[in-house]
């Protein structure tokens, strides 16, 4: 560990942050958090969504009064609620960034000429890998929607390929982790994430019903698809490890590249350990 955490500099120097959101409903916390602290030290956040839509944000997120199922009170403060309705309002969002044009997808082994077609996605790959040099850092936001057009998103596994191989930060909030824990080489097949120590939603704070997210008809509510904790436990082994900080306020881990929060109360805290893995070089923290 370098800088002792919370010891930022009140000028950093110029980032660009690129910033993956859902088009199902992100959580407003894990998106505000974060861009609050880049925009405090002057970074520049450049969102993108996987086909370019315009986010939304998940109502219960903007709801002071909305009670966690499993925490059994509010989550979200009058303040933050305020926050997030004032930038989904704002036209910071407006146009984000087509992954879905930026990268291109890894193609069938039925389609003909499998061989070459595959030679050219590799190639048009690199070329979009070479377009990242302009970012400093990705952060993948979190929420429900994830689940749906990030976590089994060839083109956003790639894009997570494309910072590793630059060695640069890649942070991810709640469901997003499972991003990480997908996202792999085809040649080897073994998460990225082996060896290293992660945190994310532990079983303990799973919703059993009234998780959902956003598409045409509105808000479909259900259970959580899957339980990431035990997901992201399979995906450090054998010498990594998964830290879901069960009872504490707050669970922000950084394994240098990666940094890893647990839920929506770690907004804030992702944002400033990013910000230490940039300007003060921060390698491993919470662990």
């Amino acid at each position: 560990m370098s800088n002792p955490a919370g010891s930022i500099a009140a000028a950093s120097t110029r980032r660009k942050i690129l910033i993956v959101v859902s088009e199902f409903g992100y959580w407003g916390e894990e998106l505000v958090g974060p861009v609050e602290e880049f925009d405090r030290v002057g970074y520049e956040s450049v969102f993108a969504t996987p086909t370019g839509k315009r986010p939304e944000f998940i109502p219960a997120s903007a709801d002071a009064t909305y009670i966690d199922p499993a925490l059994g009170r509010p989550v979200t403060s009058a303040e933050m609620a305020a926050s997030v309705l004032a930038l989904a309002a704002s036209p910071r969002l407006d146009k984000p960034v087509d992954l879905s044009s930026l990268l291109p997808v890894r193609p069938y082994v039925s389609v003909p000429q499998w061989s070459l077609t595959t030679e050219v996605y590799y190639h048009q790959r690199s070329i979009a890998w070479a377009g990242l040099k302009q970012y400093d850092a990705l952060l993948l936001v979190g929420g429900s929607g994830p689940c749906v057009d990030m976590v089994n998103n060839g083109r956003i596994h790639d894009l997570i390929l494309g910072f590793l191989e630059a060695d640069k930060p890649i942070a991810a909030e709640c469901y997003a982790v499972g991003c990480l824990a997908f996202a792999r080489d085809l040649e080897y097949r073994q998460s990225i994430l082996s060896g290293k120590r992660v945190t994310g939603h532990c079983i303990e704070y799973d919703y059993k019903s009234d998780w959902g997210f956003l598409n045409k008809e509105g808000y479909v509510a259900g259970a959580s698809p899957y339980p990431l904790e035990y997901i992201l436990r399979d995906a450090v082994t054998p010498d990594g490890y998964f830290i879901g900080n069960f009872g504490r306020a707050t669970s922000t881990i950084v394994d240098w590249p990666f940094l890893t929060g647990r839920s929506t109360s770690d907004g804030h805290l992702v944002g400033k350990r990013l910000i230490d893995m940039l300007d003060h070089e921060l390698l491993r923290w919470g662990w």
